[in-house]
């Protein structure tokens, strides 16, 4: 099978695959032991640790290994949050975020906090003027993400990062799209977390981290914990930890993505002529690897499932999202109908995608396109 799901997950790279097996053998024992062995993953977690603050820009402090992209969004935010409800409970966040945001808003709605979900603009994005409107007198957090799961667009966040320092709001953003592909260290000038995830980058799936600036405070979810200095509960998993630090290692060290805007520049060729019509922003801030589509009078998931007859594997948004019923988050966020919504489909690539695998999708798209009444 051609595999066009890489926004959804990633197989495991050699180099993380070999780390894995390597630290699995060598360093089994639990990091919180006081023998020998325990001590030995230990210095393995705590060099993983400094290692991956330094890919992201963080402080070796700050960071907090999690089980994904999932739980570092609901305990940073969730922390954050509560750090600060004694000025506010205020909370700004967009229509498009991934589902964990959203989950840890309405967790906050039940202890009292209100939320703002703004829409975002004809380019798939949060404006910073349509922030700034929605800020309030007690406006304590806002929680944005860098770049979107669906759709690619990426928001204006050191922008709306320098607004919100000016202000005294505090800022978290899920860079669980945006790392490999974008420096994401220029940000925590502003941000004051950030969480990204491991099965992303061609890493591990299970583990994750969530970066927290050490000057704020913050309360356990769960009280009575002791892993990661008491912010998460379970024995941490040193192995899955080390070889998402290898990989990370790997794609963070460049940032051009000139072959995935020719992969994507590819395809819109081969399509211009067709029905499909892209769900994009402008070049100035998209990532050319994710492609929101959809085709006038076709569902999505008739698109997504011919392709699987053909040998190809897409998605009709986020994974996360893919039994819902409620349409595609950030479709729906731009001002689509709910109709247009379920037309969406998503294709997404890696630099190790082909010219070839481009051309063949392009023209397996156009036969299915055809053989449906416009």
């Amino acid at each position: 099978m051609i595999y066009f799901d890489y926004a959804a997950t990633t197989p495991m790279g050699e180099e993380a695959l070999s780390v894995y097996t390597k630290a699995s053998r060598e360093f089994f024992g639990n990091s919180s032991s006081l023998h020998d062995e325990g001590g030995r993953a230990h210095v393995l977690l705590e060099q993983c640790r400094e290692a991956l603050a330094r890919f992201i820009g963080g402080k070796q402090e700050g960071i907090y290994f999690t089980s994904g992209g999932t739980e570092s969004n609901l305990l940073g935010i969730v922390s954050l949050a509560r750090a600060a409800k004694k000025k506010g409970k205020h909370i700004i966040t967009s229509m498009a975020e991934h589902t964990s945001v959203h989950s840890a808003m309405m967790y906050l709605e039940k202890e009292g906090f209100q939320i703002t979900k703004l829409p975002l603009s004809s380019r798939g994005v949060v404006e910073t003027e349509t922030l700034a409107a929605a800020i309030r007198p007690d406006t304590v957090l806002v929680s944005l993400q860098y770049a979107n799961q669906e759709i690619g667009a990426v928001n204006p966040l050191e922008e709306i990062g320098a607004l919100l320092k000016k202000k005294g709001i505090l800022f978290h953003s899920d860079c669980v799209q945006a790392l490999g592909k974008l420096d994401i260290r220029p940000l925590l000038k502003w941000a004051d977390s950030l969480s990204v995830s491991s099965h992303k980058i061609f890493g591990p799936k299970g583990v994750g981290a969530v970066h927290i600036n050490p000057s704020i405070p913050w309360t356990p979810l769960f009280p009575g914990l002791t892993h990661e200095k008491g912010f998460r509960g379970g024995t941490v998993d040193v192995p899955a930890i080390a070889a998402f630090t290898a990989a990370a290692e790997k794609v963070c060290h460049s940032f051009t993505l000139e072959r995935e805007w020719a992969l994507r520049w590819q395809l819109k060729e081969k399509l211009k002529e067709s029905l499909y019509e892209w769900i994009e922003a402008d070049s100035s801030c998209q990532l050319p690897s994710i492609i929101g589509m959809k085709r006038a009078g076709m569902e999505g998931q008739l698109v997504m499932l011919k392709l699987n007859e053909q040998g190809f594997a897409i998605s009709t948004g986020s994974a996360c999202d893919s039994r819902s019923e409620t349409g595609t988050k950030a479709v729906l966020a731009i001002g689509y109908s709910m109709e247009e919504a379920r037309q969406f489909f998503r294709i997404s690539f890696s630099g190790s995608t082909t010219s070839k695998e481009i051309e063949r999708l392009g023209n397996v798209l156009l036969e299915i396109s055809s053989a449906v009444p416009c």
